[in-house]
């Protein structure tokens, strides 16, 4: 998994490549709180995603969570792999994708 994160004002842009589950779930968590409090809008792009697992999507709960409170988060991107993830959890209802 490889995570690019652009910072720009209070607008927080974090790329994920590769796969988020179980093995790389955490370091996904850490390196999207390291910066989360100072923004009000988080956009995750996943674009190059191949695979999240429940571990994966239990981060994006968490980070929803957080910015619900304080601004918005969006999910842009997403190849139709990862979509069907989220349609058959629910997730497609509860987060923004774009």
């Amino acid at each position: 998994m490889t995570i690019k994160k652009e910072k720009n004002g209070s607008k927080l842009t974090i790329a994920v490549e590769g796969r988020v589950d179980s093995v790389t779930s955490k370091e996904f968590e850490s390196e999207a709180k390291a910066d989360i409090e100072s923004v009000t809008e988080l956009v995750l792009d996943f674009s190059q995603l191949n695979y999240i697992s429940s571990a994966g999507l239990r981060v994006l709960l968490s980070l929803h969570k957080i910015m619900s409170g304080k601004g918005s988060m969006k999910v842009i991107n997403v190849n139709d792999t990862v979509n069907d993830i989220f349609e058959v959890t629910g997730f497609s209802e509860v987060l923004n994708i774009e």
